[in-house]
């Protein structure tokens, strides 16, 4: 697609003791075929090097006191110093596989209800067994221009900036900010589109305690958004089940059981007692909402493979070398 026929759009990265990851972000969008007109970071509070890192990229930097982040008022933030027609979101632990990847995000908009566009997800060699499960579930390689349901995920994103303009994201919400903004554009007659082609890896590799935090805060989040669903001991102890004797089916095809089997029962635990510590109150969770955020991945196989694509991967020693060092010798 030509790069004139494409919407202007600026990159918001929110980032926190990032180094790990920030320079090869930023590098994969420097491969881009289609360059953002600014790439705002809003850092909450960093106290490694990942503001020097950014300092090697046309970055501007944006900077709010870590008691004050959420989610939302971090995006907010970033949207605000952002002009462009688009709002590409990205988190700073993620990386573009192929050099189109904002060019096919971006042609999303070219239905003029598309609100927001999200991409697929994959993890790497050193992402959580059943966190490969739950990404392969939710981002399948097939796209869908006109989803029936709110799902997106602010890892990998774009929204019109004049939607974003009407309806900020919530900052009082402890996470999924993009659901509930998801929604309300919904309610206003747009669409989600997803690309399967916008395609990104996105790097958890977090401990027992950190995957607990995660799906509490969501828990909560989703809550909030829906006052009257909860999640209940008895889902608790049904889809740990269901969960994990997926998830062992799935790495007794692979070959794999013997090794992650006690990395699968920890992680659905965590995963699973923090969406009932948040959860932790009455009504009833709709089986839709269920369905989508917490029953495990079929037995099947995934919906077709990813098409054949005629580029190639971004060759990241070629890139950081290219966009990194090379700014630091300088």
């Amino acid at each position: 697609m030509a790069e004139s026929t494409l919407p202007s759009c600026c990159l918001i990265v929110r980032a926190y003791n990032e180094e790990e990851h920030i320079g090869k972000l930023l590098a994969g969008v420097m491969e881009q075929t289609v360059r953002p007109e600014e790439i705002v970071l809003v850092d909450s509070g960093s106290t490694d090097a990942t503001l020097a890192i950014a300092s090697r990229f046309p970055t501007t930097v944006l900077s709010i006191q870590p008691e004050e982040f959420t989610f939302g008022r971090s995006l907010n933030v970033g949207c605000r110093q952002a002009s462009a027609d688009i709002l590409v979101i990205v988190s700073a632990h993620v990386f573009p596989v192929y050099p189109d990847w904002l060019e096919r995000l971006l042609s999303a908009f070219k239905d003029p209800d598309i609100a927001v566009a999200y991409g697929r997800q994959r993890g790497d060699g050193n992402t959580r067994f059943s966190e490969h499960q739950i990404f392969a579930k939710l981002y399948p390689p097939i796209s869908n221009p006109s989803q029936e349901h709110p799902f997106c995920n602010n890892a990998n994103a774009a929204v019109r900036r004049s939607l974003w303009e009407a309806h900020p994201y919530d900052e009082d919400l402890p996470g999924l900010e993009d659901l509930e903004w998801a929604m309300w554009a919904i309610g206003q007659g747009k669409k989600v589109a997803y690309v399967a082609e916008a395609e990104i890896v996105h790097l958890h590799n977090e401990s027992f305690r950190q995957v607990y935090n995660r799906y509490r805060r969501e828990a909560i989040g989703l809550k909030r958004i829906r006052p009257d669903e909860t999640f209940r001991l008895v889902d608790f102890l049904r889809l740990i089940v269901s969960n994990v004797v997926s998830d062992m089916a799935h790495a007794l095809m692979e070959r794999r059981l013997l090794k992650v089997m006690g990395e699968i029962i920890w992680f659905r635990f965590a995963q699973l007692w923090g969406t009932y510590r948040g959860f932790a109150h009455q009504g009833g969770l709709s089986r839709q909402l269920k369905q989508a955020f917490y029953y495990p991945r079929g037995l099947h196989r995934a919906q077709g493979a990813m098409p054949e694509r005629s580029l190639q991967p971004i060759d990241y020693a070629q890139a950081m070398e290219q966009h990194g060092p090379r700014k630091e010798r300088d």
